[in-house]
């Protein structure tokens, strides 16, 4: 009798545990509904009450006093107190010193010498700021040409680049959403703004600047526009922002596309982890499983590539400091992560920035930080989205309708599957594999990534909508 009644206890205690068990998995990887979020937060300096709003939109042109220019030459030309690598490391335990020594170098005596052809590049690009939510927004705005404007389907299209990038990304890119192409019905009247506290926008001036808020501002800047829909296109932090906007104002997307397709849902994560042990089944080819798993091996390469990451969503001040205090610092900072995001075959090569990127356009990057004094700013957006405020919003389980587009770089970060991708958006209309490429692909491959873009942009059927 006592052997049943124990018995029965264990069953007890056992079905009490699964269902338990049920009701918490149930909890935790159902869609949520999408949150009440403030549209109009004011974020600039000083009380909102005494803020007056100013609609107004000024041009804007990249104008550096000669002066800077000296000072920063002067700065590159100290004696570099650097040390040597270990022997036989290349950039194993970060960016080598005797290659940063070279990068210097070029810096000051080459790249610097001819300054105003790299000022009339970025200058060839229609720039603006208008004040939103009382921050002055820097943004290229670039119209099609007569030729597309004719012959073409033409949409508005949102354009956003992440850390450590900037516009620069897209100097290639947008001329060919812009001007007439006989690969495509479509051309694209683009707007690219530097996001808050990158470049020369403002940074906001208080707590709690999270993603959310940065779609917000970016939405809200294309309305000022006169953009009621659009399309948006995004990478790294563009990804992040693009898929927050859709999901909090869907009714202003007309297509939301990614290189950098994350999801960091309990769902997901169980997805992965049970993808690993049958991914062909969840994928359209064999030849794709290195983009996703094993799981566990794409999570040790990501802590082994983002001690950056941890530094900044915990003492972004700190890091900022360091780099704002020293040219030869933030060179070093930045250039790592872009030698880092070459390929696996080249990261431990002298040589792969020029080879992949090109040495100006990294240089003209690296100049936007530099001149802007924005690398403590730019560090802050981690912190903000790693803070409770953001984590409780929760938005990556709040489903979007928005038609969403995935190319996935075959070097990029390790992305989500569709079957985990589309719980977040059940409209996955497009997605796209590439077996090369890596994170800052509209700047190592601008022409594969806009027949990506394109491509979706004509599985979303809007032929029947007026041209604009």
């Amino acid at each position: 009798m006592k052997c049943l009644i124990v018995f029965g206890l264990i069953v007890a205690l056992f079905g009490a545990f699964v269902g338990y068990g049920y009701v918490v998995f149930t909890d935790l990887t159902k869609p949520l509904p999408k949150p009440e979020f403030k549209d109009d937060t004011y974020w600039g300096p000083g009380d909102a009450k005494d803020f007056v709003p100013d609609e107004k939109i000024y041009e804007f042109k990249l104008q550096v006093p000669q002066s800077e220019i000296d000072d920063l030459r002067k700065e590159l030309n100290r004696t570099l107190r650097l040390t040597e690598p270990l022997d036989g490391i290349a950039f194993e335990y970060g960016f080598n010193t005797y290659a940063l020594e070279q990068f210097v170098d070029y810096w000051r005596d080459n790249y610097l010498t001819k300054w105003d052809e790299r000022q009339e590049l970025f200058n060839s690009f229609k720039q603006y700021k208008t004040e939103i939510q009382g921050l002055n927004i820097h943004y290229i705005h670039e119209k099609v040409s007569e030729e597309a404007k004719e012959k073409k389907h033409v949409y508005p299209l949102l354009l956003l680049h992440g850390w450590p990038g900037s516009v620069r990304e897209f100097f290639d890119f947008i001329p060919m959403l812009t001007k007439h192409s006989n690969i495509t019905d479509y051309a694209f009247e683009v707007v690219a703004p530097s996001l808050v506290g990158y470049g020369w926008s403002d940074a906001a001036t208080r707590p709690g600047f999270n993603a959310a808020e940065m779609a917000t501002v970016m939405r809200n800047l294309m309305l000022r526009l006169g953009h009621k829909k659009f399309f948006i296109q995004g990478g790294d932090w563009g990804s992040i922002i693009g898929s927050n906007l859709a999901t909090l104002y869907p009714e202003n997307v007309i297509g939301y596309h990614s290189n950098m397709c994350v999801l960091h849902t309990p769902l997901a994560i169980l997805k992965g982890i049970y993808g690993s042990f049958f991914p062909e089944k969840y994928l359209p080819s064999r030849f794709f499983v290195d983009h996703h798993f094993p799981v566990w091996e794409k999570w040790l390469e990501l802590l082994e590539e983002s001690g950056y990451f941890h530094i900044q969503a915990t003492k972004p001040d700190t890091i900022g400091a360091a780099l704002t205090s020293s040219p030869v610092g933030l060179a070093s900072y930045i250039l790592e992560k872009f030698q880092t995001c070459t390929n696996p075959g080249l990261k431990q090569d002298f040589g792969a920035i020029v080879t992949v990127f090109g040495l100006e356009a990294v240089l003209d990057n690296l100049m936007v930080y530099y001149l802007t004094n924005s690398a403590t700013t730019a560090a802050r957006f981690y912190l903000e989205n790693v803070s409770k405020t953001y984590r409780d919003l929760q938005l990556d389980r709040v489903q979007s309708p928005v038609p969403m587009g995935c190319a996935r770089f075959r070097f990029d970060l390790a992305s989500v599957t569709d079957w985990q991708l589309r719980d977040k958006f059940p409209n996955l209309t497009h997605s796209m594999y590439f077996q090369q490429g890596s994170h800052f692909a509209a700047l190592e491959m601008p022409a594969m990534l806009f027949n990506d873009f394109t491509a979706f942009v004509g599985k979303i059927g809007l032929h029947g909508e007026k041209r604009k």
